[in-house]
């Protein structure tokens, strides 16, 4: 299924997907080895695509196949922001959030048949109580624990987790408000900043007991190296 919705998407965007040697898809590459590094799954073929398109977003496919919107990039402003960006998402690989979704799919759809064998047909008032109720407070949960793997992974790769606030705060300004947080399947920004405040303390702890000295250099040469090469 993932090596499917992958295909679908690089036939969607084609040409739209901007070459490995383009400065915005080494600004996006540079930032998620870092990420990927502390996140403990080096083992995934992760590839990191960058689409030239004016949407501000960027999503994750199992496997490790992320792709960010060039439309974000104004918003990120910096390596610190795109690396709020980018924790957020590999942290949802790092969760298994597409798998957990799957299996909830499943529970709602089993769900139907005991209502359908009480004789309650899956009418549309139905299909709306399962979004509001069951289907979307999950999307948001996946959501927020996202929010926190990716703060600690961006502070453990001695980012600065302040930056994450600050995006998100800018991507409220972009996007001109929210529709109310029990409609959506994403908690609302507000909530979103005022969480990442509360957990601010544990990803700077998380950051001050990392190696941040000896990271920087080794990522600095790595980058050196490859440029050399290049």
């Amino acid at each position: 299924m993932a090596k499917q919705a992958y295909s679908e998407v690089v036939s969607q965007f084609g040409r739209r997907i901007l070459p490995d040697y383009h400065p915005y898809t080494q600004f996006v590459a540079r930032v998620a080895k870092r990420i990927v590094k502390v996140s403990g799954m080096d083992n995934l073929q992760w590839e990191f695509h960058v689409i030239n398109s004016n949407e501000p977003n960027a999503f994750v496919l199992p496997g490790g196949k992320v792709f960010v919107f060039t439309g974000i990039l104004p918003i990120v402003e910096n390596e610190d922001g795109m690396a709020a960006v980018l924790g957020h998402e590999i942290a949802h690989q790092l969760a298994r959030h597409s798998a957990e979704k799957l299996s909830f799919s499943k529970i709602i759809l089993l769900l139907q048949w005991i209502l359908m064998a009480f004789g309650i047909s899956p009418t549309l008032l139905n299909q709306f109580a399962m979004s509001f109720i069951l289907e979307r407070p999950f999307s948001r949960k996946c959501e927020t624990e996202a929010d926190e793997i990716g703060l600690q992974l961006m502070a453990q790769a001695c980012y600065d987790p302040h930056e994450a606030v600050n995006m998100w705060k800018r991507m409220e300004r972009a996007g001109g408000g929210d529709i109310p947080q029990f409609m959506s399947t994403h908690p609302s920004h507000k909530n979103r900043v005022a969480y990442l405040e509360k957990e601010m303390p544990s990803a700077l702890a998380k950051r001050a007991s990392s190696d941040c000295t000896t990271e920087l250099k080794n990522f600095a040469d790595m980058f050196n190296a490859e440029w050399v090469r290049w």
